[in-house]
């Protein structure tokens, strides 16, 4: 192959890698080495191995796992130009067939309730007023970094993939009024075509006015909003992971006092506002167009209403006559 067709092949590469997520590209390199290394099958496999496969890891693996082995299995074979043997019937038996026998609960993250985020906040605002009478800086850099991500999480539902891809450019500010966000793709977001989000001023707990404030002690103009901040304070050009801002929140919640703040993950956030939004008698539908959630399944996911067991309206309905039949 000339140097020209190469350069066109590297090209075709560099794109098919780039529709592919960095951490889907790294969990199918791995369900696929699983397979292979540990428990010794070839490739390409049979419709019988990769049941035998899932038989073997039933009692072991969570349905969840299994299903993601087999989806990088199906698509190493359609990459590499087999057929796809993931959809025969015997397999899709022997995965319902586990599903039967060894049902688990989905886990989902602790929701972030606004009372924590108010004793939150406050535990930092405590300790931003006393690094500044010591006239610490960087603790202060990190401080107001950590308002702004907090409030702009939670006010905005977002989870921690969301909140490491904003981009200074990407915002609009209305000091009065409120703000724009544009999040060029998300976990949600499968087609990469971005979406604005907007979330307004507020008397307290001010997602804007954290956010500002966070942008002009940080003196930034472009880039990511949400940085590394090293140990002597130096503020860095890249943007925090995901996995930073999990570790992150966790050890916030740990600083201000709040119970078990392991049990808090990257969806907390947004567990938390669509929790509280339901509970203040938001509307599915409109929590929907906030959040940015395009069916109602994924949206009843994440609500979690304070009044789990509906014991209000039965009370309600209690103290009406009852019909007789």
């Amino acid at each position: 192959m000339n140097s020209e067709g190469s350069t066109f092949m590297s090209n075709i590469d560099r794109y098919i890698r780039a529709a592919t997520r960095e951490n889907t590209r790294r969990s199918y390199q791995s369900a696929i080495e699983h397979f292979e290394v540990t428990w010794g099958g070839f490739l390409p496999a049979t419709a019988e191995s990769l049941a035998r496969y899932l038989a073997d890891y039933a009692d072991s693996l969570a349905v969840s796992t299994l299903k993601t082995r087999l989806a990088a299995l199906a698509q190493w074979h359609i990459t590499q130009g087999f057929p796809d043997p993931t959809k025969a019937p015997i397999v899709r038996k022997v995965l319902k067939g586990i599903k039967e026998l060894h049902p688990q609960q989905e886990k989902r993250a602790k929701p972030l309730q606004l009372t924590v985020v108010d004793q939150t906040i406050q535990a930092i605002d405590d300790a931003l007023l006393q690094a500044t009478n010591r006239n610490e800086s960087s603790a202060c850099l990190r401080l107001v970094r950590n308002r702004a991500l907090l409030l702009v999480g939670f006010w905005r539902g977002f989870r921690s993939d969301e909140l490491s891809r904003l981009q200074i450019e990407h915002i609009h500010v209305d000091p009065n009024e409120g703000m724009s966000l544009y999040v060029p793709r998300s976990k949600g977001d499968r087609n990469n075509d971005g979406r604005w989000y907007k979330t307004p001023a507020l008397s307290r707990l001010c997602p804007v006015r954290a956010y500002s404030d966070w942008i002009s002690t940080a003196a930034l103009t472009n880039g990511p909003v949400f940085r590394r901040i090293d140990r002597w304070g130096y503020l860095s050009d890249d943007a925090l992971k995901p996995s930073s801002i999990i570790a992150l929140l966790r050890q916030l919640l740990s600083e201000a006092g709040i119970d078990d703040p392991e049990s808090y993950s990257s969806h907390s956030l947004r567990r938390g506002f669509a929790s509280w939004a339901n509970s203040n008698g938001w509307d599915v539908r409109s929590l929907m167009e906030y959040v940015g959630w395009r069916d109602m399944k994924s949206a009843m996911r994440y609500i979690d209403s304070i009044e789990h067991y509906a014991k209000q309206k039965m009370e309600t309905s209690l103290q009406l006559p009852i019909k007789q039949q």
